[in-house]
């Protein structure tokens, strides 16, 4: 059995894997990678597929040993890698030897960080998922976030040809597009000239939740109370104080704020990964330019995928 073993734990470092879907009622919101993007071509510079589990940090990554020969790729932004000493390039994989020291530094220009390993990480399947859920504690490697001395399996794997990628996947640029609603008559003309002419930013106030966003506070003409209604991701609410707040992977399944407006698909992970105070601004489109953007984004992320290469 292969191992890995965690010699020096980033922040925030959790098991990540596909979502956990169909658990909303029972007050399971899915979880999962906050940049599948990030996290899907990871896991194929990796030699995984889809099923696959692999860790994400937040902003530093760590250091790790494994027990045999594995691929390991770093994705999500820009970082300084280094196996024994040796810097190597992240987007896309490296040979990690057995008792070879990977460290992975601060990101640049990114929040969430992505590390894939051959094989994947084997931890045992949730409720259809291996995705860790850190505020329900459940799920991943014991409900919890990676520290110093834990030891992983991996299952096992015979791709050990190193990967690369032949294409970069671009995410989308200018504003922060959302569809309006669902409670955006709680708003009034101030609050939606506040909403859409003034920047925003990122706070340092984050986590796999939600994230708390400087800017002006938007007043709910009609009220900040309501009855509590599904919140799906990419939901900004807004509560009493008027601070806009975007709930993302392990959002509560539901919420008694009204929410102005929901952020598209496609740009979530963007905003996710957004630095901390770089000012942005939202746009409203309709729902059918919501799905295309989503469409147009899948396909390049597939697009890129398919196009890796061994090294």
């Amino acid at each position: 059995m292969v191992m890995l073993e965690v010699a020096k734990a980033g922040l925030m470092v959790t098991v990540q894997a596909k979502p956990r879907t169909g658990y909303l009622a029972a007050g399971v919101s899915p979880s999962g990678p906050m940049d599948e993007d990030a996290f899907r071509i990871a896991q194929a510079l990796a030699g995984n597929g889809p099923d696959a589990a692999a860790l994400e940090f937040a902003q530093f990554g760590g250091s790790y040993r494994v027990s045999e020969p594995t691929l390991v790729a770093v994705t999500g932004g820009a970082a300084e890698v280094q196996i024994d000493g040796r810097p190597v390039p992240c987007w896309e994989s490296h040979r990690l030897e057995p008792g070879a020291r990977l460290d992975v530094g601060v990101l640049r220009g990114a929040i969430w960080g992505y590390i894939a390993f051959s094989g994947g990480i084997d931890v045992p399947l949730l409720l259809g998922s291996r995705t860790t859920h850190v505020r329900n504690a459940m799920g991943g490697f014991e409900g919890r976030s990676l520290v110093a001395g834990d030891r992983l399996a991996l299952a096992p794997s015979a791709m050990l040809t190193p990967r690369r990628m032949r294409s970069i996947f671009r995410k989308p640029s200018g504003p922060i597009r959302v569809i309006a609603g669902p409670q955006d008559d709680y708003f009034d003309a101030r609050a939606w000239s506040l909403f859409l002419d003034e920047p925003f930013a990122v706070s340092t106030r984050r986590d796999r939740m939600a994230s708390l966003l400087f800017g002006p506070a938007l007043h709910a003409a009609r009220g900040h109370d309501i009855i509590s209604d599904g919140t799906p991701p990419g939901s900004i609410q807004v509560p009493g104080s008027g601070t806009a707040t975007v709930l993302t992977a392990e959002r509560q399944t539901t919420g008694g704020y009204p929410k102005i407006a929901t952020v598209i698909s496609a740009d979530l992970p963007r905003l996710a990964q957004m630095p901390g105070g770089l000012p942005f601004r939202f746009a409203v489109v309709e729902q059918e330019q919501a799905e295309d953007s989503l469409l147009s984004a899948r396909k390049q992320a597939d697009t890129v995928i398919a196009e890796i290469e061994n090294g």
